[in-house]
């Protein structure tokens, strides 16, 4: 027997490893370590140094040009002091504010207090009675109303540095106590412009906020920078941090499903725990390439994803002029992760907990114990089982491996700042217990951030995040083949309900008709499997300010993920009984190295024009490693994987090496003038490794215009718009995520046991090919943003298409050539669409109400494929032996269409009978060519699992104290392939079945659509593709935030508690256990079901305390 073994490309040393962890450690270390050293240096007032060169000009004006080169500001009365008198030329090189202001003041009678960047000025014989009575403690009281005069009740009112602060009654007005006589309230509420009032000389303030004119300002990120909302010219999505953490998830890409326009979430597994969840911007670009879009930590491009606790907000770059900038990784979309950082002030502690208990949402009706013996009875025409009725109900599968879940989670953070560092540490404990027996999730990470402000002109930051994931997994999917025993879900749907858990012996029992299936609860305990994940991602980035205008960022960074998977399947088990037990264990370990340079020029040419300049080279290297051991024949199971060295028979072991390189020069051009009409060119040269030496390098330019309509001035007096803005971009991106060594010709060891001997050999595995390039997608965006009423209603639409070229395609070679495929660049795909997204904010006195919705409808086509040829791909489980095929590539199609048989329902008597069709009472489907026959050129199309489009609706409403949100989702005209059903529902006369087929036709119940129970050949058709369309409650929370009075009393700064539910209900035709799960990963194999992890309800309680 030959065996194929995958070998080693190349090897290296552990102790480059070593060396290169003590290297991290040690620079880690000595950052840290020069943190500290600044943190003590000298205070801002002496490290602050400035230079005057002023000419006949009053007191006034040179106090103007200090607070214009500095941070300092100034606190006088012109009463008291003359600040119009002309001073002589003043000319002060480098000199700190002490000097300064003894200089300008110099003989007159002005004295000066410096408290931090305040500075109080005052007559000298006024110094005791004036200035010290003004720093005295005092008491400050006021009104807060709206524009129209109406009081606003629950107005938040804090002494600016400090923890003390008032909430206004239910007259708007408020009193404060015993405060500092310099100090600043700052007023705050939601959906108002926040102020900030200076109190010195004051008893009474009285302040009207205005309503916020939301949006125009926000700052968000694009490649590279970030940018003014209003000043954007791509399509770019926002979601921030309270939506990210409105109910507990083990990854932050779950809780952006229906908040972006444009994304949609694909579950791999469900609501398994540790499961993977993948985003699809603007649909599937490839055939054979990964689709998923390039994630971006930091600035750190993919990066490992830090818990959703630690992100302050995720941008989604969708149109080509957003996603150039990273060329040949853009194709399908950028997420761009902004995590936490500290700000200026004290020490802030927070702790937010929450734990929730979880459930499935649905579950099969399946046949009771009796049934299920009077079935199989029936279908094999034998008394397989005695005495139908005394058997009862039995046992209920599906409550021996469902339990009820939880999950556990837990965030410390500290952050704050002082004039040279500001800081954010985190560590995240999150604990899920699944619903399915035995399966089970840990992480536990720690995020820091420092930012270090050396020097005027020199920033540092250094950003670290370090982690553990233990994942207790179940094969839930794989099919009820005799290879290592089936899949725990679909067992325990098919499973006989006649039988117990355990015989009088305690050992498990087996299926009674002698099929190859184990005993569900033994699957689910006797079959470990443990994934453990160790990773780091470090990053340290300068800032220099070289000279004016002009700024220069480096990024240095690695990422590393060592991870350890084993599994055993015990000699408890069917599969294990054949073979002694068998045990893998995998080493596998993946090194990110990031070098990151770029510079930027900004600058502002008068009042009307506006330019940025962005240029720079990034240089990124990947590697990963990995070994294989297995063995079997073990004397006894208790070792399982780590009893390798137990096992009499032995697999020969695997090890691998995969590396590759990329290199890129960037740039970016933005323009503008008078802040109505903006340029943008963004430009990517990228090298990689990954393609053949004909095609190493390429090009990926784009460009935008936007128009901010609302500036002109026929609606410079418009009380109704208040922002309007259209945008128009082109641009190519590219897709290069394939195998590093695709475009070379590649060998595999492989032996053979020859007298008794191994002997070895190499064999050819792959042809090469000296053109393969990169797959380029051209995209074309027109959009327009809207804001009505002070932006209090926003609407944004954007039309988009973009033409994948150049699909990497694996084209079959003639048998003769010895080679079974070539990959090459053929064919092209497409992808047309509109994505609408609407935001209300209604103020109503006391109750805000935000109200946001979105919708998405993309259409998939696929344009061209070799020759012309459909193709033809079977994705089917195990069990389903019997299907050649399952879905099709044509053109004029959309990707991962479902292939079959069109079921027309029963076949009754009179019914033309085809030929090669069952008889009457069985399975009636269309006769495509109308020749009289059922064959396979009868099959055609039979479902789409794109859907036409899905959307979501999120509600925040806050009333005083109390605060609710509730958010729905929905998919709609997706269709599914629900393998699960169709395993109960045809494999008749050996397993168990839904309680449908109690509906069968009988020559007494001819009136069904439900073929006879009778052992047939598996044919996928029409019957078994369902609607997947659905709408869900995703999510209702409900808190209360504690007032400021209660918090004194307790000695702390903030407190809000929470109640939550999500996905509590769900509007759906389809039979499954939930519709948004997938059996398949990739492009090609979405909607298809076969026994997924199903998704669960949860119940959650929380508090997050601010200390």
């Amino acid at each position: 027997m030959k065996k194929f073994i995958h070998f080693a490309i190349r090897a290296k040393n552990a102790w480059h490893t070593r060396k290169l962890l003590l290297l991290m450690k040690l620079t880690i270390f000595l950052l840290l370590f020069a943190a500290v050293q600044v943190m003590g240096l000298e205070s801002y007032s002496q490290e602050t140094k400035l230079t005057l060169n002023l000419k006949s000009v009053s007191l006034k004006e040179i106090l103007a040009s200090i607070e214009e080169k500095s941070e300092y500001y100034f606190l006088y009365s012109s009463k008291m002091i003359d600040v119009e008198r002309e001073m002589d030329a003043i000319n002060i090189k480098e000199k700190n504010i002490f000097f300064v202001l003894d200089e300008i003041l110099k003989g007159t009678n002005i004295e000066y207090v410096v408290k931090g960047r305040q500075i109080l000025l005052s007559g000298k014989h006024l110094q005791d009675n004036t200035v010290e009575n003004n720093l005295q403690k005092k008491v400050i009281s006021g009104k807060v109303t709206n524009s129209s005069g109406d009081p606003i009740p629950g107005v938040t009112i804090i002494v600016k540095g400090t923890a003390q602060g008032a909430v206004t009654d239910s007259e708007g007005n408020y009193s404060l106590s015993n405060i500092p006589g310099d100090a600043t309230l700052v007023f705050s509420f939601v959906g108002m412009k926040s102020q900030e009032i200076a109190v010195l000389g004051k008893q009474k303030v009285d302040i009207v906020l205005e309503e916020e004119s939301f949006n125009l300002d926000e700052v968000v990120a694009i490649g590279y920078g970030s940018i003014k909302k209003s000043d954007l010219t791509g399509s770019v999505a926002s979601v921030n941090s309270n939506d990210l953490n409105a109910f507990p998830t083990n990854s932050a890409v779950q809780a952006l499903q229906g908040r972006a326009t444009g994304v949609q979430i694909q579950s791999d597994n469900g609501g398994e725990p540790g499961g993977n969840y993948n985003i699809l911007i603007r649909g599937s670009s490839s055939i054979n390439a990964s689709s998923s879009p390039l994630y971006v930590i930091d600035g750190f491009p993919q990066g490992t994803l830090p818990p959703a606790d630690d992100i302050e907000s995720i941008e989604i770059l969708k149109d080509a002029s957003a996603t150039a900038i990273y060329g040949s990784r853009g194709a399908n979309g950028v997420v761009l992760i902004t995590t936490k950082k500290g700000v200026l002030g004290d020490a802030k502690i927070r702790l937010n907990t929450s734990y929730s208990v979880q459930n499935e949402i649905k579950r099969y009706d399946l046949l009771n114990a009796q049934q299920f013996a009077e079935m199989i009875n029936t279908v094999t025409g034998s008394n397989a089982f005695d005495s139908p009725s005394s058997l009862g109900v039995g046992t209920d599968w599906q409550d021996e491996i469902f339990q009820t879940g939880n999950i556990q989670n837990y965030n410390l953070s500290i952050s704050g700042g002082a004039d040279k560092v500001n800081y954010y540490l985190s560590g995240v404990y999150f604990d899920q217990k699944g619903v399915i027996l035995n399966s089970d999730f840990k992480r536990y990470s720690l995020t820091s951030n420092i930012n270090i402000n050396a020097s005027e002109s020199v920033k540092l930051g250094l950003n670290l995040l370090i982690g553990r994931s233990d994942q207790n997994r179940l094969s839930t999917q794989e099919g009820t083949t005799s290879s290592q025993g089936g899949g725990i879900l679909s067992t325990a749907l098919l499973f006989a309900p006649s039988e117990p858990i355990y015989n009088e012996d305690g050992s498990y029992t087996t299926h009674p008709l002698g099929t190859p299936l184990d005993n569900p609860v033994a699957l689910a305990l006797e079959r470990p499997s443990q994934t453990l994940s160790d990773y780091m991602q470090a990053s340290l980035s300068g800032e220099f300010d070289l000279f004016k205008d002009f700024k220069y960022k480096l990024i240095i960074g690695i990422g590393t993920n060592n991870r350890r998977a084993g599994n055993y399947v015990s000699s408890k088990l069917e599969y294990g009984k054949t073979v002694g037990g068998i045990a893998n264990l995998n080493n596998s370990k993946s090194t990110n190295i990031l070098a990151e340079n770029y510079f930027t020029y900004s600058k502002n040419f008068g009042d009307i024009h506006s330019l940025t300049i962005m240029g720079g080279y990034s240089f990124q290297s990947f590697s990963s490693e990995s070994s294989i051991a297995s063995g079997s024949d073990f004397l006894t199971d208790a070792g399982t994987w780590w009893n390798l060295g137990g096992a009499s028979i032995f697999q020969q072991p695997r090890s691998n090496l995969v590396e590759s390189e990329l290199s890129s020069f960037y740039g970016r051009i933005n323009y503008s003038i008078n802040d109505k009409y903006l340029l943008t060119a963004n430009a990517r040269y990228d090298g990689s490794s990954r393609f053949a030496k004909n095609n190493k390098w390429a090009f990926f330019p784009s460009g935008a215009f936007a128009w901010n309509i609302y500036k002109e001035g026929f609606l410079a007096d418009s009380e109704t718009i208040s922002q309007l803005k259209f945008r128009a971009s082109y641009g190519v991106t590219g897709n290069q995520a394939i195998s590093p060594y695709e475009s070379l010709a590649r060998f595999r060891y492989v032996f053979a046991v020859v007298n008794g001997k191994i002997v070895n050999a190499v064999s050819p595995l792959s042809v090469a090919n000296n053109d393969l390039t990169w797959e380029s997608t051209a995209q074309a965006d027109v959009g327009l943003d809207m804001g009505l009423f002070n932006n209090t209603l926003l609407i944004n639409a954007d039309y988009y298409s973009k033409k994948t070229s150049d699909l990497l395609f694996r084209v079959p070679l003639p048998q003769y050539s010895g080679y079974p495929d070539q990959l090459k660049n053929i064919g092209e795909i497409e992808n047309k669409g509109f994505e609408f997204a609407l935001e209300v904010k209604n103020i109503v006195k006391v109750i805000q109400w935000d109200s946001k919705f979105n919708l998405s409808l993309n259409r998939n086509k696929v344009l061209s494929l070799p020759e012309g040829n459909d193709i033809l791909y079977r994705t089917a489980p195990g069990q389903f032996v019997g299907i050649q095929n399952s879905q099709i590539i044509r053109e004029g199609e959309p990707l991962g269409s479902f292939y079959g048989y069109v079921y027309e329902g029963v076949q009754q008597s009179g019914d033309e009978l085809l030929d090669g069709a069952e008889g009457v009472g069985g399975e009636r489907f269309r006769d495509i060519l109308d020749d009289g026959m059922l064959t396979n050129e009868d099959r055609t199309i039979i479902g789409d699992p794109n859907p036409d489009f899905y959307w979501g609706w999120n509600n925040h409403i806050a009333f005083k104290n109390f605060d609710l949100n509730i958010f729905i989702q929905g998919m709609q005209g997706n269709d599914m392939l629900n393998y699960t059903r169709m395993g109960l529902e045809s494999t008749l006369g050996t397993y168990n079945s839904t309680t449908a087929m109690l509906d069968s036709w009988t020559p007494t119940n001819t009136d069904t659509d439900i073929p006879q129970m009778v052992t047939r050949s598996q044919r996928l058709s029409s019957r078994w593709v369902e609607d997947g369309s659905y709408i869900r409650l995703e999510n209702v929370v409900l808190g209360y935030t504690f007032p400021k009075r209660v918090l004194d009393k307790m000695n702390l700064s903030s407190l809000r508690i929470y109640v939550s539910g999500q996905k509590l209900l769900t509007f759906t035709n389809y039979k499954g256990f939930d519709p948004e799960v997938s059996w398949s990963s990739g492009n090609r194999n979405i909607g298809i079901d076969y026994g997924s992890y199903p998704n669960t309800k949860n119940f959650t309680v929380g508090v997050n305390i601010g200390f």
